[in-house]
């Protein structure tokens, strides 16, 4: 049941991350440094929970 919990959570943070990383995208541009950053944390989630399902 906290393996379930915990992948919840982490699909959530990833479906934020991604709606703000979006955001960021729309009103500075893709190439800015803040979008990048928000684009590598997203990266690392999306790692972590290829790391679950493999």
């Amino acid at each position: 049941m906290i393996k379930t919990i915990e992948r919840n959570l982490l699909l959530f943070r990833i479906e934020v991350k991604r709606i703000i990383m979006y955001k960021k995208a729309e009103f500075l541009g893709i190439a800015h440094p803040s979008v990048v950053r928000s684009s590598q944390r997203l990266d690392s989630l999306l790692n972590r929970v290829q790391g679950i399902y493999s």
